[in-house]
């Protein structure tokens, strides 16, 4: 992926920019993933939050994670976008949701976790490593 990127969600009241390097992007079919995007998984990319400025207010709904952990999803309040998660696990890191990415061609995803949890309907490439 870019080494810099920018996103926001549907309405534009959230805009972001980032630069430096992605640590990871991955396709998550965790239950709270699922409801969180409205989907059979969410796509995201790991970044330290210190990389990223945003222009406008995210709204976080708190919630346990499939793991256990506490995790913070972020939304617009306005359209109501996902735009990112984080978790009390690692509290230095983001997870952009891809499809907030201003061009989300980009995203590239290296792996799969909680695949235990994916529908059977949600097609996921076989070619893409499993992670618990």
């Amino acid at each position: 992926m870019k080494v810099r990127f920018t996103g926001g969600c549907a309405c534009g009241a959230i805009r972001y920019r980032a630069e430096g390097p992605v640590e990871f992007s991955f396709h998550c079919c965790c239950r709270k993933c699922q409801r969180a995007v409205g989907g059979g998984h969410s796509s995201a990319f790991a970044i330290l939050h210190e990389r990223v400025e945003v222009i406008g207010e995210i709204r976080y709904y708190t919630q346990r994670s499939d793991a256990g952990a506490v995790t913070y999803s972020g939304f617009c309040a306005d359209c109501g976008s996902p735009i990112v998660s984080k978790t009390e696990r690692f509290p230095e890191r983001w997870y952009i949701h891809a499809a907030t990415l201003d061009d989300p061609s980009t995203f590239d995803p290296s792996f799969v976790v909680f695949q235990e949890a994916a529908q059977p309907w949600d097609y996921l490439d076989p070619k893409l490593k499993r992670a618990g």
